[in-house]
């Protein structure tokens, strides 16, 4: 749903409603619906939801950008591996390359 705001606020919210119900008819995107709430990050609340979605999808990756995922490194459990976007490129890449 962040997207949906963050596009609204840019565009309009009706652009933001319909790029989300075509993002979703994509066969490569799926709907993650989250069952339980881990808060691993305190200093940034509103991104815990990213890393509910990552372990309820059982995903084997969490690529982001942002400092404030850093403390996952530290936790042992749930164990999330967290990239940066130059590493997801070198993994999709190489199994590209295959």
């Amino acid at each position: 749903m962040e997207y949906e705001e963050i596009i609204a606020l840019k565009y309009h919210p009706k652009v933001a409603t319909e790029m989300l119900r075509t993002l979703l008819k994509l066969s490569n995107v799926f709907r993650q619906f989250i069952y339980y709430h881990w808060h691993l990050i305190s200093v940034a609340p509103d991104d815990n939801k990213f890393i509910d979605c990552v372990v309820s999808a059982n995903a084997h990756y969490l690529v982001f950008q942002d400092k404030h995922f850093n403390v996952l490194k530290e936790i042992a459990f749930p164990r999330i591996k967290v990239l940066n976007i130059d590493e997801f490129k070198t993994i999709l890449s190489a199994r590209v390359a295959r």
